[in-house]
C-alpha cells in the first residue's frame, strides 16, 4: 500500500508547508480546506478544495464543509474488503489514506480574559474531531496526524516506503483518541461551570504531561509530572526554576505542601517543610527576620527541607539561606544579589512563584484503588471561624496573636495534629499520630522549655482531657481547637484548672 491522498486542515499551521510540500514531492494528492488551503496554495503546494471532493460547498461560515461521506466514507472504508471497495468505486468515492488535522483553539481561546461565552462556543470544533475519530478509528489503513511534532517521522516513513508502519499508525491513532478525549474535557468543564453544575454525574479531567521524573516515591516506582490546563492558582507546574536540578516527585510534593502553608499569610512568613509537614513557620516584619524564626523552630529537621517565602528574597536572607543544605527555595522573586549568593551552590533549586494566586474554588482530586475522591480544598481559617471562649480567662493580645498562627499552621499538618506557637513562630508540632495525646507529647517534647507561656492548636477536638492535662504541665497558657466532643466539659475544666485560656473554632481541620 501506499499513501496517495492526504487531507489537511489545521489550526495550528506551524511547519504544515513543509510538510505538506513533502508529500506533494512523493506524489501525494493533497486536499484541503479554508485557510489552510490558501497558505498551502501561497506556498506553491498544488490542492485540491474540499468542495471539489464532496461537490458540496462549504457553508454556515464554515461549520459544515467535511462532515459528507465522501470524505467519511474514504476515512473509514476498510481497504481489503472487497465490499467496501466496491460500494467505493459505485459512488465513485475516494480512499484518504492521510489525515492531518489540529483543533479549533478552544483552550486558547477561553484562557481570553475577557473571552464571552458565544466566542467560547464558536471555538467548539465539529468537523475536526470527526475526522480524526474516523481515521483513527480506521488507523489499520489511514494515517492520522494531530501533533505537528509528528510531521517529521510521518514524512521520512513516506519518503522511504510510500507508507507508514502499522505500529506507527497504532500510536498515532492512540494520540489522538487521547487528544480528542483532552479537548472535550476541557469543553465539558467549561460548560459544566458555566451551567453551575456542581456535582455532575460523571467527571472527566484532562492534565499535560510537564516532566517525566527521574523516579517516584522511592527509586523503584516510575513517575510523571502532569499540570492541569488553564489553572489559574499558584501551581509548581507553573513555577519559573532559576537554579539547580531537575525537580523530583518528592519535592514536588514537598514544595507544594510549603505553597499551601505560605498562602496563609499576609505579613513576611517563611515555611519550611519536611515530608509534606511543616517543621518550622515564621513570620515577622521582614522576611529575614520571618526566615530567622522558621529556621530557629525547628534548626535540625529544616536540613535538607524546602522552604517557601511570600516576599522577595533579598541579600541578607540568601546569605542565612545558603548556610545550610536545602533542596529548594521557593519565592515570588529574588533580588540580583539574592540570586549571586544562592546559585553559587548549583544543586539548589530556585523557583520564582507568585504564591498569593488562588481560584476562588478549588478542588482537590486523590486517588484510590479503582477510584477518585473529589473534595474542595480546606480553605477555612480564623475569620470564617465560629470563635467562642468556654474557659473562665479569654485570651489576651498576644495569645490571640499565637492562637491565628497555630491555627494556620495546624490545618496543614497530618492528623493527628498538635501545633505549640511563641512569639511570631512554631515551636514544637506533633504531626500523623494515632491519638491526639500521643501527637501533644511529641509537640511539647520538641518545645522543651519554650513550651512555658507558648499556645497550642489542634486540629480536631480532644476526646478526653488528656491533652489539655499534658499542655497545662508543659505551661501552655492558651488552646485553640474545635470543639464539638461529647466530653467538652471534662477538657474546660480542666483548662480552667490550669488557667488555660481555650477557644472553640467550630470547623475540624483533619488533614489525612
Amino acid at each position: 500500500m501506499a499513501i496517495k491522498r492526504a487531507l489537511i486542515s489545521v489550526s495550528d499551521k506551524t511547519d504544515i508547508t513543509a510538510f505538506a510540500k513533502g508529500l506533494a514531492d512523493k506524489g501525494v494528492e493533497v486536499i484541503s480546506t479554508g485557510g489552510t488551503k490558501r497558505a498551502l496554495e501561497e506556498a506553491g503546494v498544488d490542492v485540491i478544495g474540499i468542495s471539489d471532493v464532496t461537490g458540496f460547498p462549504e457553508i454556515l461560515d464554515g461549520r459544515v464543509k467535511t462532515l459528507h461521506p465522501n470524505v467519511h466514507s474514504g476515512l473509514l472504508a476498510v481497504r481489503d474488503n472487497e465490499a467496501h471497495q466496491k460500494q467505493l468505486d459505485d459512488l465513485n468515492i475516494k480512499p484518504i489514506d492521510l489525515v492531518v488535522v489540529n483543533l479549533y483553539p478552544f483552550q486558547e481561546t477561553i484562557a481570553k480574559p475577557d473571552v464571552t461565552y458565544e466566542e467560547a462556543i464558536e471555538n467548539i470544533d465539529i468537523g475536526g474531531p470527526t475526522m480524526l475519530r474516523s481515521a483513527a478509528k480506521n488507523h489499520r489503513d489511514v494515517t492520522v496526524v494531530v501533533d505537528p511534532s509528528d510531521y517529521n517521522r510521518v514524512l521520512r516513513q513516506v519518503e522511504e516506503n510510500g507508507d507508514t508502519t502499522g505500529i506507527l499508525r497504532r500510536e498515532l491513532a492512540a494520540k489522538v483518541f487521547r487528544h480528542t478525549a483532552s479537548y472535550d474535557a476541557v469543553i465539558s468543564e467549561y460548560l459544566t461551570a458555566q451551567s453551575g453544575e456542581e456535582e455532575p454525574e460523571s467527571l472527566t479531567v484532562t492534565f499535560e504531561r510537564k516532566q517525566t521524573l527521574r523516579y517516584g516515591e522511592n527509586p523503584h516506582q516510575k513517575a510523571v509530572f502532569y499540570k492541569k490546563p488553564l489553572y489559574t492558582g499558584a501551581s509548581l507546574a507553573s513555577a519559573e526554576q532559576l537554579n539547580g536540578k531537575e525537580l523530583s516527585y518528592n519535592n514536588i510534593n514537598d514544595a507544594n505542601a510549603a505553597l499551601n502553608i505560605v498562602k496563609e499569610f499576609d505579613q513576611p512568613a517563611v515555611v519550611a517543610v519536611k515530608h509534606m509537614n511543616p517543621c518550622g513557620v515564621g513570620t515577622g516584619e521582614t522576611v529575614v527576620e520571618a526566615y530567622q524564626k522558621a529556621y530557629e523552630a525547628d534548626s535540625t529537621s529544616i536540613f535538607g527541607g524546602i522552604v517557601a517565602i511570600n516576599r522577595e528574597v533579598d541579600e541578607a536572607t540568601a546569605l542565612k539561606l545558603k548556610e545550610i543544605f536545602l533542596e529548594i527555595i521557593m519565592a515570588p522573586s529574588f533580588t540580583e544579589e539574592a540570586l549571586a549568593v544562592l546559585t553559587k551552590k548549583k544543586n539548589l533549586r530556585l523557583l520564582k512563584l507568585d504564591v498569593s494566586a488562588s481560584p476562588a474554588i478549588e478542588h482537590q482530586l486523590t486517588s484510590v484503588n479503582g477510584g477518585l475522591l473529589l473534595q474542595e480544598r480546606d480553605r477555612y481559617g480564623f475569620d470564617e471561624a465560629d470563635i467562642s471562649v468556654p474557659t473562665d480567662r479569654e485570651p489576651t493580645e498576644e495569645e490571640w496573636e499565637a492562637l491565628k498562627l497555630a491555627w494556620k499552621v495546624v490545618k496543614h499538618v497530618k492528623s493527628n495534629a498538635i501545633v505549640l506557637t511563641k512569639n511570631d513562630q512554631t515551636i514544637g508540632i506533633g504531626a500523623g499520630q494515632m491519638n491526639r495525646v500521643g501527637a501533644a507529647n511529641i509537640a511539647i517534647e520538641q518545645a522543651g522549655e519554650k513550651s512555658k507561656g507558648s499556645v497550642m492548636g489542634s486540629d480536631a477536638f480532644f476526646p478526653m482531657d488528656d491533652t489539655v492535662e499534658a499542655a497545662g504541665r508543659a505551661g501552655v497558657t492558651a488552646i485553640i481547637q474545635p470543639g464539638g466532643s461529647i466530653r467538652d466539659e471534662d477538657s474546660i475544666k480542666k483548662a480552667n484548672e490550669y488557667g488555660i485560656t481555650m477557644v472553640f473554632t467550630g470547623i475540624r481541620h483533619f488533614k489525612h
